[in-house]
């Protein structure tokens, strides 16, 4: 009687966790609407919201700002979703699609199609991605090829979590040489615009872009939280999770396909976001443990808010300019990444 208790405090609290972290979230889309160059009241946006604003607001909100905040949302929930589930299946808590070379070979695409398909063009002093969507398809392939090579490469021995992570570090190599040189051979046009695609932009994504990584992320999320169980079990290792029933030579591709998937797809449309599936995971588990049934929604919650409070620092450290929103991520994954290192090292 007192276990079905404490069990039943314990999944009390996990839900407690997830109420304010949706709470929070809340909080960060207004002040993301509020934040900008043009003031606007909290007051102003929720009359906006609800069809009472005056033009000039409408133009702001549903033009610039909700679009932003939606990107953040469905960007960081997928890219967080990645680091969750590739940490759990590779067993390497440094595992994500930036660390693992996803991120680079999307680059990759998108530098051959702004020189080889000419996306890329400068009107004036203004650089502009002239064909989005080839961007977007050549950026999805450069993932995808990712993401294919890796699983190809461990089925060529046995499938073990050293050979994946090693795989994508050696392609994630090969892919950003690959990149250099394609710029080291193009114009000064087209090498500014490879370099403006990967800072990385929320505002580049349109509502029909949010709308499909919306929909592949929910997709993804169902996948996840179907096999939560599963991931539980292989916490524990493979070999303890195969004697449970859990069929791993199925589960881990697939999850990696999927987490490739959106992955490539979040990066196509928005450019290099770095380490934001890394961070918020692992802030996750502070929270609710290793339990996958609530450290999935809880990491898509987490990179969510981290991706809109980034994205108002961007907007407003040296407002009215935009600073790229890659960079400001990797200045914040990039320490945890090398503490990650090196409490791995000490535990090892």
């Amino acid at each position: 009687m007192a276990e079905a208790r404490t069990y039943q405090q314990y999944v009390m609290m996990k839900w407690l966790i997830l109420i304010g972290l949706v709470i929070f979230l809340l909080a960060s889309c207004l002040v993301s609407l509020m934040a900008g160059s043009a003031d606007i009241s909290a007051i102003d946006v929720l009359k906006t919201v609800s069809g009472h604003g005056s033009r000039q607001m409408n133009s702001i909100l549903w033009n610039v700002r909700l679009p932003r905040m939606a990107a953040a949302i469905a960007v960081g929930t997928a890219l967080s979703m990645c680091g969750c589930i590739m940490q759990n299946v590779l067993r390497n808590p440094l595992a994500s699609a930036s660390t693992l070379g996803v991120s680079q070979g999307a680059s990759f695409g998108a530098a051959v199609a702004i020189v080889f398909l000419g996306a890329g063009s400068q009107v004036n002093t203004a650089l502009s991605i002239s064909d989005p969507y080839a961007v977007s398809i050549c950026a999805f392939a450069g993932g995808m090829i990712t993401t294919v090579a890796i699983l190809m490469l461990s089925r060529m021995r046995e499938s073990t979590p050293s050979v994946m992570v090693l795989a994508g570090v050696a392609l994630s190599s090969v892919f950003s040489g690959g990149t250099t040189l394609i710029q080291y051979f193009s114009d000064d046009v087209m090498v500014a615009s490879i370099v403006y695609w990967t800072f990385g932009n929320l505002g580049r994504a349109g509502w029909s872009e949010i709308c499909l990584i919306a929909i592949l992320s929910a997709a993804a999320f169902l996948f996840f939280i179907c096999n939560s169980w599963n991931y539980n079990a292989i916490e524990s290792g493979h070999d303890s999770a195969r004697s449970l029933g859990v069929n791993t030579s199925m589960l881990i591709p697939a999850s990696l396909a999927a987490c490739a998937l959106i992955a490539s797809v979040s990066v196509a449309f928005t450019g290099c976001i770095s380490f934001i599936g890394l961070i918020a995971s692992h802030i996750a588990r502070r929270f609710v443990g290793n339990d996958y049934r609530f450290l999935v929604p809880c990491s898509a919650l987490t990179g969510a808010i981290l991706l809109i409070i980034t994205d108002i620092v961007c907007r407003m450290a040296v407002s009215p300019v935009v600073l790229p929103i890659g960079a400001i991520t990797s200045f914040m994954g990039a320490p945890l990444f090398l503490y990650l290192i090196i409490r791995q090292r000490r535990v090892g």
